[in-house]
């Protein structure tokens, strides 16, 4: 069948990627509609519309600052009517959660002229202007949180240099997640307020483990977000030791925990110095790495679940739960994850186990079989190749389906692993979509899920846990425990 891609830019016009990645998805889910995509202008993204036949070569140009809107569909009129409800959407006035039209200021100058006693800006607008509108705010006398990626490692330096120099904390870039005086911001969820504070250089890990500790009741006094990179060598950690520091002299935080994957050497030795300066207790995971060198006032958790744990003292996460007795029989497990930091946890736990794994996202350092002797599969589903052109699987869980139908219609596979991560920002609904496709499934495999998240959540925790039960899922308390489960589940 032929399509037809209609493409309009708007001038001038900007909103941050998350809005943009939603208006996507409501728009491709029309009928008739193969695709939608709501992009920024630059460069980069232009390729990656290209790539996804949202954009041919009489599509106006346009410059970083302009928003792109197209539509690939089955015919003329009804590409037309899904561009004019996109344009349409676009236009609508803002409300705030209370109905009122939303504030929205025209500059940096003008949100502070505002709200004079702001302390943070969160920067969220192409990584092309990232840096300048994030140093902008540094000179204003904010701290700053970079949503925004694709950000010059040579550039995130320079910021964060500049930010230590003025006793500023800069989170990011490609910091997704934060909990900063009990309000979550990007990619979080609403836990309790409490004595444990958390850095990490991982969203989805820092998800896992503030909502694993709220859940258990605990609390989180703050979770500071620091960007992937922040513990390479170029970055040398220095929003993680910044932080590191706030929490330190932070009456309210008894307890520290440190989330990433393994450091840079140099790095993590650094880290473990400044740790070893403190009174106060520390929970070292970083996934894929080791208890070596861990100072006194220091334990390390090789999982997510064991970070919150040893946070909790000692405190065992669902120590009630009893998997089920059916066994899914020999075969491979597959995993489909929509955080890649529950990828590489699994993946951990996988290969710990002396199963054979293949990856589109290993953990550094973890080993990996090579393709032939594959025994399990683990996917990031938030990798470019399966992100790029369309939103992150943590808001369009359609990404994850193709997938899925080919784990469970292969009988070659014994248990489906996936993650359902919930909370501000996220789907509405992830665990109804995956429901839905396992319910329509004729296949043999066991699914075996976990739910990131609190019962605080707009999702609410219970009720996306009944939505997956109600469909056969076996739904474990924690992404590590799932993963366990799948293990034990193919040994019985």
């Amino acid at each position: 069948m032929s399509s037809f891609v209609l493409t309009e830019v708007r001038k001038g016009f900007y909103l941050d990627s998350v809005a943009l990645m939603r208006l996507s998805r409501s728009i491709a889910e029309r009928p008739g509609v193969a695709e939608a995509g709501l992009m920024m202008g630059t460069p980069a993204n232009r390729q990656i519309l290209a790539n996804a036949g949202l954009l041919t070569e009489a599509a106006p140009a346009t410059q970083g600052n302009d928003l792109i809107v197209s539509v690939r569909a089955d015919s003329e009129a009804v590409a037309r009517d899904a561009l004019a409800a996109a344009l349409a959407e676009l236009d609508k006035p803002r409300t705030s959660a209370a109905g009122a039209q939303a504030w929205n200021p025209r500059s940096l100058r003008g949100a502070l002229k505002a709200m004079p006693d702001a302390n943070l800006a969160l920067i969220s607008v192409p990584g092309d202007f990232a840096a300048a509108e994030a140093r902008k705010a540094l000179r204003r006398g904010l701290n700053v949180m970079i949503f925004s990626d694709n950000v010059p490692v040579e550039q995130e330096v320079a910021l964060k240099q500049e930010g230590r120099a003025l006793g500023r904390l800069v989170m990011g870039p490609d910091c997704g997640t934060a909990i900063i005086g009990g309000v979550p911001l990007a990619f979080a969820n609403r836990v309790r307020r409490g004595d444990i504070g958390v850095v990490g250089a991982s969203g989805t890990g820092m998800q896992e483990v503030t909502s694993l500790i709220s859940e258990a009741g605990g609390g989180i006094s703050e979770a500071i977000g620091v960007g992937g990179r922040d513990l390479s060598a170029p970055v040398g950690g220095i929003s993680t030791l910044m932080a590191i520091d706030a929490l330190d002299a932070d009456p309210a935080t008894r307890r520290i925990v440190l989330v990433s994957k393994p450091p840079h050497p140099e790095v993590a030795r650094a880290i473990l110095a400044r740790v070893g300066e403190s009174a106060k207790r520390f929970t070292i995971c970083f996934l894929g790495g080791s208890a070596t060198e861990l100072p006194p006032n220091a334990t390390f958790a090789p999982t997510l679940r064991d970070a919150a744990e040893d946070a909790l003292g000692g405190k065992a996460i669902a120590a009630g739960f009893e998997p089920p007795a059916k066994p899914a029989g020999a075969g491979r497990v597959v995993g489909l994850f929509s955080g890649g930091t529950l990828c590489a946890e699994a993946q951990l736990i996988l290969l710990a186990a002396g199963r054979s794994v293949v990856s589109n996202a290993p953990v550094p350092g973890a080993g990996r079989s090579n393709e032939q002797g594959a025994t399990d599969r683990i996917v990031d589903l938030g990798a470019d190749e399966f992100t790029r052109g369309r939103p992150h699987p943590m808001i369009d869980p359609t990404v994850r389906d193709e997938e899925l139908r080919k784990a469970l219609a292969d009988p070659g596979v014994a248990v489906v692993l996936a993650d359902c991560i919930i909370g501000f920002g996220a789907n509405a609904d992830p665990a109804g979509h995956l429901a839905a496709v396992v319910a329509a499934s004729t296949g043999a495999p066991l699914v075996v899920a976990s739910v990131t998240g609190t019962e605080g959540d707009p999702q609410v925790r219970s009720q996306q846990i009944a939505i997956l039960e109600r469909a056969g899922v076996i739904v474990a308390p924690s992404n590590a425990h799932a993963a366990e489960l799948a293990l034990s589940l193919c040994r019985a």
